[in-house]
C-alpha cells in the first residue's frame, strides 16, 4: 500500500457518522455544520500530509497535527466544550494516532506516551 493509500484509508476510522447519530438522538451540538467542520479539519490534515510526501521531515508532519488538533480545540470551545467529550475524545485520539502511523510517525513518542493529539489537545 502506498503512502497516499495508507493515509486515505485512515478515513475509515472517522467517527463522524456516530456524531450525526448523536444529533438524531437529541444531542444538539452534533449539527451537520459541526460534523462537517470536523471532517474538513481531518481531511485537510490528510491532504496536507499527502502533499508533503512520505519523505518529509518529521517536524513538518508533526506541525500539521498540531494545526489540526488546535482547530478541533477551537471548534470544541465554540460549542461550550460539549462537542468532544469522553467517547469522542477516545475516538479522535485513536484516529490521530492511526493517521500518524500511516504518515510514518510513532504516535506513542508524543504526549508523554498518550499519543500525538495529546501534545496539544484541550479535550
Amino acid at each position: 500500500m502506498t503512502y497516499e493509500e495508507r493515509l486515505e484509508n485512515a478515513k475509515i476510522d472517522y467517527p463522524f457518522d456516530k456524531w450525526h447519530e448523536a444529533y438524531n438522538n437529541g444531542l444538539d451540538q452534533y449539527t451537520d455544520e459541526n460534523c462537517e467542520r470536523a471532517i474538513i479539519i481531518m481531511d485537510n490534515l490528510i491532504d496536507k500530509l499527502i502533499s508533503l510526501e512520505e519523505t518529509a521531515p518529521e517536524n513538518e508532519k508533526v506541525e500539521l497535527f498540531r494545526e489540526a488538533v488546535e482547530m478541533l480545540n477551537a471548534l470544541n470551545r465554540e460549542n461550550d466544550e460539549s462537542l468532544i467529550e469522553t467517547e469522542e475524545r477516545e475516538d479522535l485520539c485513536l484516529l490521530f494516532d492511526n493517521i500518524a502511523s500511516a504518515a510514518g510517525l510513532e504516535p506513542k513518542k508524543y504526549g508523554g506516551g498518550d499519543g500525538i493529539a495529546s501534545e496539544w489537545r484541550d479535550w
